[in-house]
């Protein structure tokens, strides 16, 4: 149920709504236009992927940039409207040209859509793939936006890629719903397909952005309310501290797509932000209840400082982690930019994961106030001291 159509959500007036949605139009043109002043062929790939990476900043951070400006009535008719074009247009394309089939349904009381290959897909795939498995995806939208009909064409990209079947939720949002209702709308979804006979050792939580800092709140839920884990945690750009404190917020702001002022404050509603449930980098993990994680990143990203301490304490902690800090790179990145290297090098990880390998042991603590180690640096280290080469726990692309 998109946000707009549940009891006690204002929405703005038809005309209103469509001022606002001129507006959008106007800014994101506005920020095309700036893509020549903004250095387009800058990035650490070929012409084509720098020149998409530049059109990509300027319109998705003149889209963010005008949305969050917007009154939250305004703001709620202007996702409406964009959702139902998702609905009536992305199904139809993953179906034809992904082989994946969309199907909407409630579990754990929690309305939300399936995303699975078709069976004549399933019949045809020649690659080894995780047919048994299930993920719970809980998309992003900084806590406050997006609708999982936006996110089907990301799903059905993962189901390909994975064979797993997915499960997004539609979920609570502030500033109507603070926390914890979207932890809450989270955990009755995990219930839910544990209820269906879902083992947690087939079931994976993922999420990316606000999605994928509340896949780690439902971690630390599940541990305090004493409910299986899950097989595997995958997170893409999450956002893990909410006390957005880290020098990378401010010294990325230029570069990354995310607005300035990223908003929490009305998501919290008093909560501090370096509590725990809200931000997983001041919890302690264990892998007796913290499951092996995948995350990656842009190192151009606002996040990235976060998500590195996030990193670090992973490993200090013993939990299984396979990290990947892309350089050149911007938030949530693999979504937005599909057919860039940084984004196919990130797909062929969770192929691989998927697979039941790839996670490398974690062998050396990660600080995170040092540049992460790349398996090549790593190797160089490991020859100057005579030391048999291991397998970098985190891995920054070059």
């Amino acid at each position: 149920m998109v946000m707009a159509d549940r009891e006690g959500v204002r929405t703005a007036s038809r005309p209103v709504t469509a001022l606002a949605m001129v507006g959008l139009a106007e800014t994101m043109l506005n920020g095309l236009a700036r893509v020549p002043f903004h250095n387009p062929l800058r990035g650490p790939a070929g012409f084509l992927d720098n020149l998409g990476q530049a059109v990509t900043r300027q319109t998705i951070r003149s889209f963010l940039g005008y949305s969050v400006s917007l009154p939250i009535e305004e703001f709620r008719s202007v996702e409406k409207i964009l959702d139902n074009l998702c609905g009536a247009v992305l199904p139809p394309v993953v179906g034809l040209m992904g082989g994946v089939e969309i199907e909407a349904d409630v579990v754990g009381g929690q309305e939300g859509l399936w995303c699975r290959e078709k069976p004549e897909k399933v019949a045809s795939d020649k690659e080894p793939k995780a047919h048994n498995a299930t993920i719970l995806y809980l998309h992003g939208g900084g806590y406050f936006g997006t609708t999982p009909n936006m996110y089907t064409m990301f799903a059905a990209a993962l189901v390909r890629l994975s064979g797993c079947q997915i499960f997004i939720p539609d979920y609570r949002m502030s500033p109507e719903f603070p926390f914890p209702a979207a932890l809450h709308d989270a955990a009755d979804a995990y219930q839910g397909l544990l209820d269906r006979g879902i083992s947690e050792e087939n079931l994976i939580v993922a999420g990316d952005s606000g999605g994928g800092g509340l896949a780690t709140s439902l971690v630390v839920y599940l541990q305090e309310q004493r409910i299986p884990k899950p097989a595997g945690l995958a997170l893409f750009s999450p956002e893990v501290d909410l006390d957005l404190d880290q020098d990378s917020v401010m010294d990325n702001a230029r570069l990354d797509v995310l607005p300035w002022n990223i908003p929490v404050t009305s998501y919290l509603r008093g909560i501090q932000p370096n509590d725990g449930r809200v931000s997983v980098v001041y919890s302690k993990p264990d892998p007796e209840w913290f499951p092996p994680t995948f995350v990656c990143w842009g190192d151009e990203e606002m996040f990235r400082d976060g998500i590195r301490e996030f990193a670090a304490r992973l490993d200090e902690g013993g939990v299984r982690l396979r990290a990947m800090e892309e350089p050149g790179m911007f938030h949530v990145f693999p979504i937005l930019m599909p057919w860039a290297e940084s984004s196919k090098r990130v797909f062929r990880a969770i192929a691989e994961l998927a697979k039941g390998g790839g996670y490398a042991p974690v062998d050396s603590a990660v600080d995170p106030a040092e540049d992460f180690p790349t398996e090549s640096n790593a190797a160089e280290s490991n020859e100057t001291e005579g030391e048999p080469v291991g397998d970098a726990s985190v891995s920054r692309s070059s």
